[in-house]
């Protein structure tokens, strides 16, 4: 299986940060400029950007398309982008800013029919269904809804049978409880995606630390992994670590 490594790159008042757990007031900012951070990676060797707009994701209302069109624009870095994308117009908007994939979450929680739409007109290659949990006192993953803020009661494994079913290709998976976190990615969760929904390329996130939590992400079954903090932080070299994926 071919395996493809995101450099993560969140974005809130135009400033590169991490979120600890989502939580919006537990900010940590970083000094790059976000185009800055992308060219670092496109340098490093990447291939792919993961590139999150946290504005939007709680408000609404994709804001980046200016930094996307100068990411497009250098010409080395694949960019699957999301954060507030509501309609279809949102969509067509992002991908024609040069975007290879958008990212769709709190939509594909609650408008499951409309984002299969999406997967029928826009092709299962664009879009990227983000179903991110968090696991409740009696066990049950659950999705929250923007930007991770308002809980939506609805199970992660109901929706996992119905975009599988609905021909899905690339998953977006984060544990929001180890998100920001350094605590390593939940294997097990991934394991059992993998096992169970085995036509979804599952895109790890959440909690990677060191370089050994990737090829354990790879051993688990998962197509991708994104990694957030412990880049930003000088916990591994990103080339380091592209030298063994390879792309999906």
């Amino acid at each position: 299986m071919s395996f493809t490594v995101y450099p993560a790159i969140d974005v809130r008042d135009g400033r590169v940060v991490r979120l600890a757990q989502g939580d919006y007031a537990r900010e940590t900012r970083y000094p790059a400029d976000p185009l800055a951070q992308a060219m670092a990676y496109a340098d490093a060797g990447a291939r792919f950007l993961h590139l999150v707009d946290l504005d939007a994701a709680r408000e609404g209302g994709y804001t980046l398309l200016p930094l996307l069109r100068a990411i497009a624009a250098d010409g080395r870095l694949q960019v699957q982008t999301g954060g507030g994308v509501r309609f279809d117009d949102d969509v067509q908007r992002i991908l024609d800013a040069g975007a290879a994939r958008v990212v769709v979450g709190s939509l594909a929680v609650k408008e499951p029919l409309r984002v299969t739409g999406w997967l029928q007109r826009f092709g299962i290659e664009r879009i990227v269904v983000a179903l991110d949990a968090r696991r409740d006192h009696d066990g049950i993953w659950r999705l929250p809804v923007h930007g991770w803020t308002r809980g939506s009661g609805i199970e992660l494994d109901a929706l996992l049978a119905h975009y599988a079913q609905s021909g899905a290709r690339h998953l977006l998976s984060t544990d929001i409880a180890r998100d920001g976190m350094l605590q390593g990615p939940n294997l097990a969760l991934y394991r059992r995606i993998a096992a169970d929904w085995p036509m979804l390329a599952v895109q790890a996130s959440g909690g990677v630390r060191e370089a050994a939590d990737i090829d354990a992400a790879r051993e688990a079954g998962c197509a991708g992994i994104v990694l957030g903090r412990a880049l930003l932080e000088g916990r591994f070299a990103l080339a380091d670590v592209l030298g063994e994926a390879t792309p999906c």
